[in-house]
């Protein structure tokens, strides 16, 4: 089975924290290595860097968020004019609508707030799942990449 055409692209979302020293990106949660490199991999190498970024992403989207009708879903992003891509999963998809969503809430999204969240308001959504989203991708990068031996020599 071939990669999704959308791994082709660049996750960058403009926000780039690695000019500043950082290891991870703040904004797409690339590590630096990969963002310096991007232009040179191969399709298979930045289909890896999705597939890592859409499983964190994923991880903690849905523990935060219920899917609770994908069809609604689809049609909220396209009435908001989201663009997002039909092959990624859902909880990726479910991201980009809340990073459009004002505080009107879900209603007519196809998503739900899991209880644990259901006093939070969507700003503090969004910043709660992007700060963990981080978390998640240093603590992926301290673990796979830093502690390969040679890497920083």
């Amino acid at each position: 089975m071939s990669d999704p055409a959308y791994t082709d692209k660049t996750p960058c979302i403009g926000l780039c924290s690695t000019v500043y020293g950082d290891q991870v990106c703040r904004g797409c949660k690339r590590f630096s290595h990969e963002i310096i490199l991007w232009n040179g991999y191969a399709s298979d190498e930045k289909a890896a860097v999705w597939q890592r970024l859409e499983q964190l992403l994923e991880r903690v989207v849905n523990a935060r968020i219920e899917i609770v009708s994908s069809l609604a879903l689809h049609q909220a992003l396209s009435e908001r004019k989201v663009v997002y891509w039909s092959e990624q999963p859902l909880a990726c998809q479910a991201y980009r609508l809340l990073t459009r969503c004002v505080e009107e809430g879900f209603q007519g999204t196809g998503l739900r707030l899991r209880p644990a969240y259901a006093n939070v308001s969507l700003k503090q959504l969004r910043d709660d799942i992007d700060q963990t989203f981080f978390d998640l991708s240093l603590a992926y990068h301290q673990r796979h990449v830093t502690l390969q031996p040679g890497f920083c020599d």
